[in-house]
């Protein structure tokens, strides 16, 4: 995708302004795909060169080996010894799985994390998941994933042919924006079938405003 095209497109969408910084989204259509296939859907992190601005929180579901570290590190932090009490009460659990953007998990206990978090936390796609490096050792340094997790977005499409993410807000530069562009655009033309022939067409978004094609 020539950086030239996305910048164009990013002047257009700026034109719609309001009085609140609002999210730059990129909306991608696809086409010619099977989602019964596993090979045809879309599912992968991307870590953005530039942080797209929007604080991430991060809960982590963890044993006693990294209770002290998760309470420095993560927004909230469920020891195992309370599990039982989310296993009971549906409503705390469904609150918890809203809240948080991203889940990190202890190894060795991730079956009792899976039996206990997996029914809301599993259709939501936000189970501690291995290829955003959510699943970790019982004695790990979680600061540097909890940055990192501040700059994912998790990119999927695998019941509808429709990709949409956030790149940044409307405050980043245009070079910033199209920098994050390029890595999930990249990416995810990587991981189709047939590659761009795949894509249907590919738009830029502000909150409010309509979608931009990039041409």
């Amino acid at each position: 995708m020539d950086n030239s095209k996305v910048v164009e497109t990013l002047k257009q969408v700026r034109n719609r302004q309001r009085n609140f910084s609002q999210a730059v989204d990129l909306v991608v259509n696809l086409k010619d795909l099977d989602f019964k296939k596993p090979e045809h859907q879309v599912d992968f992190f991307i870590t953005f060169q530039n942080n797209p601005g929007k604080p991430a929180k991060v809960a982590a579901l963890v044993a006693q080996e990294l209770a002290a570290e998760a309470k420095d590190v993560c927004d909230t932090v469920v020891l195992m010894d309370d599990f039982d009490r989310y296993a009971k009460d549906k409503k705390a659990l469904k609150k918890l799985a809203r809240e948080h953007a991203y889940f990190i998990g202890q190894a060795n206990i991730m079956p009792r994390v899976a039996t206990v978090f997996g029914r809301i936390l599993g259709p939501r796609g936000k189970m501690p998941n291995p290829k955003a490096g959510c699943i970790v050792p019982p004695k790990s340094g979680l600061k540097p994933l909890y940055n990192k997790l501040q700059k994912t977005v998790h990119v999927t499409a695998k019941t509808a042919p429709v990709v949409q993410c956030r790149l940044g807000n409307e405050k980043m530069s245009d070079e910033e924006l199209s920098q994050n562009f390029k890595a999930v655009y990249d990416q995810l033309v990587a991981s189709l079938p047939n590659g761009e022939a795949n894509v249907k067409g590919v738009y830029l978004k502000l909150t409010m405003g309509r979608p931009v094609r990039v041409k």
